[in-house]
């Protein structure tokens, strides 16, 4: 039994490796996909590592922003450009949170009539 206090452990980020423990094809398969997706592309290492620090935080998953926050330094990227890309994520997820106001809006109208 576990005598964690607390949901997240940042010890277990350590143990993301074995998802794999009750179904290998499946973990491997994601691991290949993601290890494709993150590599130099169009996109290079720092700008993706931005940009999944950016997800991690409207996510809200402890374990990946301590894992971006780690890559993005890795990949040369400095604090202000992470905490912009942040910033781009916060101002996205209050942007896609308001446009729904429309359907709010169109609601009322419609039971206004």
């Amino acid at each position: 039994m576990s005598h964690n206090n607390h949901y997240f452990n940042a010890a277990d980020l350590a143990k993301f490796s074995n998802i794999g423990r009750a179904n290998k094809e499946a973990a491997d398969k994601f691991f290949a996909y993601y290890h494709h997706v993150m590599s130099a592309g169009a996109l290079s290492e720092r700008e993706k590592a931005l940009i999944a620090l950016a997800v991690a935080h409207v996510q809200k998953c402890p374990y990946c922003i301590d894992a971006y926050t780690s890559a993005c330094l890795e990949k040369g990227a400095d604090e202000q450009q992470m905490s912009e890309a942040v910033q781009v994520a916060a101002a996205m997820a209050a942007g896609i949170t308001l446009v729904h106001s429309v359907q709010m809006m169109n609601k009322i109208d419609e039971l206004s009539i």
